[in-house]
This record gives structure tokens, C-alpha cells and sequence, in this order.
């Protein structure tokens, strides 16, 4: 990773045309180390723009990947980096098929962005993932309603490499200043928790690209 735990404080990427823009970045940096929970800055596409220090630690144990490193793009980790459930607890149910919410709403808003179709074109050759995306997220999203597009306020289970905090839940918590907004970024937080007994549904296990079971690959 670009940045490990220690390490000097994260520079802001990508940088926005505007001087006074990088300043603010510049500055939010500061404040975002100062959190203690993983705390991270995202642009419409999911490219990382700003991460801390703690969000960092979290997924220090992932091996290397061309195309999905967390401190790069998040939706590509969840998606398609193969370590992604050794942290991400509950992977598919937790944290895929909320991700792919989320995604498939910005392809509605953002049709055209060449990141997003990017990714559009990566879940599409998989299989499972494609029929997962097509088929099993829209009876996901009758299923569960509104809040499938809400980052603020879901809980999710981690496997943090500290033992401090091992298998746990954390609080997303969108924390988007206005200033962030209006440069098309969202500010998310994972409030840890203290650590709880690991279960079989809570232990990550390493995956292949094709892991997604909401629909079954023979359909």
C-alpha cells in the first residue's frame, strides 16, 4: 500500500483544479488523521481521495492486486479483490450487495463516466456477479427498501489485524461537509466496536473473483 501505518500523513488524490480546493484537501487531511477510526474520502467513481491512517491499518494484511487495493478504489476491493472477505465480514450479504446499491445508483446519475462503466464492464465478465448484479440486487433492494442506497448508519462486521479489535461491527458513518459535497467527494467513517467471538458467518475466508451466491450461477 501506498501508505502503512506510521507512515507520513496522506496527500490528497485526485487533486482538484481549484488552489483554494487542494487547500481545503490539504487541511482535511490533518483533521482526518486525527480520527481513530478508519475514515476515508471518496469521489463519485469510489477512488480514494484522502485516507487515514487507521483506515489504512485495517486492511494492512490484503496481498497485492492490479486493479483493487482499498487505498485505490473501495469499490473495486469489495468487488473483486479476492482478500476482501478476510476483512470484510459477512462479505456478500454486509458489504457486496450494499456496495452494488450504491453503484448501481451512480450509473443511473453518472451514466457516461468512464471509471464507472470500467467497473460495469469488470462485474459483467463474471458471470455470477453480473447475474447477481441484474438479478439478485433488485430483489435485494424490494427486499430491504430505501436504505439499501444509505451509507449513513448501516452496520457491518470487520476482522480487524488488531487484536485489540479482532472480529467486530462498525458504524458506517457518512460525514460529508459541505465543502466535500460540492467537490463531488463523500467523507465515510467505520466506528469500531469492541471486539466480539468470532463465528463461521463472521471469519473471513480468502475468495476467487466469481464468489457471489445471490444467484445461483446455473440461472
Amino acid at each position: 500500500m501506498a501508505q502503512q501505518a506510521g507512515g507520513p500523513r496522506p496527500e490528497p488524490r485526485p487533486v482538484p483544479e481549484s488552489l483554494e480546493a487542494r487547500a481545503y484537501l490539504q487541511d482535511y487531511a490533518t483533521l482526518l488523521e486525527a480520527v481513530p477510526f478508519p475514515s476515508v474520502v471518496l469521489d463519485h467513481r469510489w477512488d480514494v481521495v484522502l485516507s487515514n491512517t487507521a483506515f489504512e491499518t485495517l486492511f494492512r494484511g490484503v496481498g497485492p492486486h492490479p486493479t483493487a487495493m482499498p487505498d485505490d478504489n473501495f469499490l473495486r476491493f469489495v468487488l473483486f479483490h479476492p482478500d476482501a472477505g478476510t476483512v470484510l465480514g459477512e462479505h456478500e450479504s454486509s458489504w457486496c450487495l450494499p456496495m452494488l446499491a450504491h453503484f448501481a445508483d451512480a450509473v443511473e446519475r453518472h451514466g457516461h463516466d468512464q471509471g464507472l462503466q470500467s467497473i460495469r464492464r469488470d462485474i459483467a465478465q463474471d458471470p455470477i456477479m453480473e447475474a447477481a448484479y441484474r438479478h439478485g440486487l433488485p430483489h435485494w433492494i424490494r427486499a430491504v427498501g430505501e436504505r439499501a442506497f444509505a451509507h449513513d448508519g448501516g452496520v457491518r462486521p470487520v476482522l480487524h489485524p488488531d487484536p485489540r479489535w479482532g472480529a467486530t461491527d462498525c458504524r458506517v458513518v457518512d460525514e460529508t461537509s459541505s465543502t466535500l459535497r460540492e467537490l463531488g467527494y463523500t467523507r465515510l467513517t467505520l466506528v469500531l466496536r469492541e471486539a466480539r467471538p468470532a463465528t463461521a458467518r463472521s471469519r473471513g475466508a480468502r475468495r476467487s473473483a466469481a464468489h457471489l451466491t445471490v444467484v445461483p450461477a446455473a440461472e
